[in-house]
C-alpha cells in the first residue's frame, strides 16, 4: 500500500511545473524551449530534476537581462518580456509576431521613434515601459492608400496644366510678405527626416503664424494657430501638394487635403525643403512600403 503510494506520488507533476513552463520569455534567443521541455516520456521512471525557473534559468546563465513592457497597438495592448539587449529591430519582429504587423509596416515609439539599431538598455528602456506602435495591416493599407495615389495623380495632372501656384493671386499676397521674421532654416538638395520639435515659423493663407506638429505616437497632425489647434488624424488626409516658392527654392509652399475636393486644402507657407518629403511620407504613409 505504502509501496503504490510512493509510486504514484513519483508521477504526479510537481505544482507549478506546467505554470512555469508556459511562462517563457519572449524574444531572448533560442531559450526557453516548449512547455514539454525536459519531460520523461510517460511510463519512464527517470525524470530529471524540476527546474528551479523554465522561463529565466537560461537567460540568467547567460547572463541575459528582461525587461517587461506594455505594447500598445490599435487599442490593444499586449504584456511583453524582452531582452534589455535586444535591438529595436528584434524587438519589431516580436511585435510582428504579436500583431501580424510586418516590421516595415510598423513606427514604433519610445520617447521618440525607436531605433532598429540600437539596444533596449542604450535607448534606457525599463520595466513597465509603455511601448507605442503605430501602423496598418497590408489589407488595410491596399484599402486606404490606393484611392490616395489615385487622388495624387489626378491632381499632379491638374497642376501641370496650370501655371504655378505660387503666381496665383491668392498665394501672391501671403507671398508677398516675405519671409517671416523666425522661419526655419532650410538646406537645398537634402531630405531630412521630421525634427522632434513642431516645425514653426510658417503662413497660412489668411497670412497667419501657423506651426505643424506630428504627434506619431497618435497618428494625428496638429495644425496650430494663435487662436487654435486643430488636431487631425492622418488618415483623414486625402493627399499633400507642394510647390517651390519661384526665387526662393529652398523653401515650399504645401497644402493639406482635408476634403474630396480643392476647396478643403489647408495652405502652409514657407516649409523649408528638407522636410517637405518627410512630410508626404509622413502623412500619406508612404514608410509603410520600405
Amino acid at each position: 500500500m505504502a509501496a503504490a503510494a510512493s509510486a504514484a506520488a513519483d508521477g504526479a507533476e510537481e505544482p507549478g511545473m506546467e505554470a512555469e513552463a508556459q511562462e517563457l520569455p519572449l524574444g531572448c534567443g533560442g531559450e526557453g524551449g516548449s512547455p514539454a521541455a525536459g519531460r520523461s516520456p510517460v511510463g519512464e521512471e527517470h525524470r530529471d530534476p524540476p527546474q528551479a525557473s523554465v522561463s529565466n534559468g537560461g537567460d540568467a546563465e547567460s547572463g541575459k537581462e528582461l525587461v517587461e513592457l506594455k505594447v500598445i497597438w490599435n487599442k490593444n495592448k499586449y504584456d511583453v518580456k524582452f531582452c534589455l539587449d535586444s535591438t529595436g529591430a528584434e524587438l519589431k519582429q516580436k511585435i510582428h509576431s504579436l500583431t501580424g504587423l510586418p516590421p516595415a509596416m510598423q513606427k514604433v515609439m519610445f520617447k521618440g521613434l525607436l531605433p532598429e539599431e540600437k539596444t533596449l538598455r542604450e535607448i534606457k528602456v525599463t520595466n513597465g515601459a509603455k511601448i507605442m506602435v503605430v501602423g496598418s495591416t497590408i489589407n488595410d493599407v491596399l484599402a486606404v492608400n490606393t484611392p490616395k495615389e489615385a487622388a495624387q495623380q489626378e491632381v499632379k495632372a491638374e497642376e501641370n496644366k496650370k501655371e504655378p501656384l505660387c503666381r496665383q493671386k491668392q498665394h501672391r499676397k501671403v507671398l508677398d510678405k516675405g519671409k517671416p521674421d523666425d522661419v526655419m532654416p532650410s538646406v537645398k538638395g537634402v531630405q531630412e527626416r521630421l525634427p522632434t520639435v513642431p516645425l514653426s515659423g510658417m503662413y497660412n493663407k489668411s497670412g497667419g503664424k501657423v506651426r505643424l506638429t506630428f504627434k506619431l505616437e497618435q497618428d494625428q497632425l496638429w495644425i496650430g494657430t494663435k487662436e487654435r489647434t486643430e488636431k487631425l488624424p492622418m488618415g483623414s488626409i486625402k493627399n499633400v501638394v507642394s510647390e517651390p516658392i519661384e526665387g526662393h527654392e529652398d523653401y515650399h509652399m504645401m497644402a493639406f487635403q482635408l476634403g474630396p475636393t480643392e476647396a478643403s486644402y489647408y495652405w502652409v507657407y514657407w516649409v523649408p525643403t528638407q522636410y517637405v518629403d518627410a512630410i508626404k511620407d509622413t502623412v500619406l504613409g508612404k514608410w509603410q512600403y520600405f
